[in-house]
């Protein structure tokens, strides 16, 4: 089963994901930036998916330390955001994003979304 890690520090976000992501991939959620770099240096994910705006380590801070971490270079990283403007697109890519899922997003596309990237 592949490893997913979901960042974000909305609760019902939290819920939601793990209803539509829990069945098909070995789900881990952290809650900010910083504990989602804690869980990158005690195992390896197959895939990332981020929220951009959180407390104490925002998205964009967490994929460039993502980035830094040799194990993921390469790694597909996904920001999951209300923020849909072309500047902070261009800012997510610039530090490594994969990819850009808009919130609120499509329950039943998002697995197949996280299948194609991996």
């Amino acid at each position: 089963m592949k490893k997913v890690l979901y960042i974000d520090d909305a609760s019902s976000m939290r819920k939601l994901v793990d209803m539509v992501l829990g069945k098909e991939f070995d789900l881990t959620i952290a809650e900010d930036g910083q504990q989602g770099l804690d869980a990158l240096k005690k195992e390896q994910f197959d895939v990332i998916l981020s929220d951009i705006n959180m407390p104490v380590m925002s998205g964009l801070a967490f994929l460039e330390a993502a980035r830094k971490l040799e194990n993921y270079r390469f790694t597909p990283i996904l920001m999951m955001t209300t923020e849909a403007s072309q500047e902070m697109k261009e800012q997510g890519r610039a530090l490594g994003a994969t990819g850009w899922i808009v919130k609120p997003f499509n329950p039943e596309t998002l697995p197949g979304v996280i299948r194609k990237v991996l």
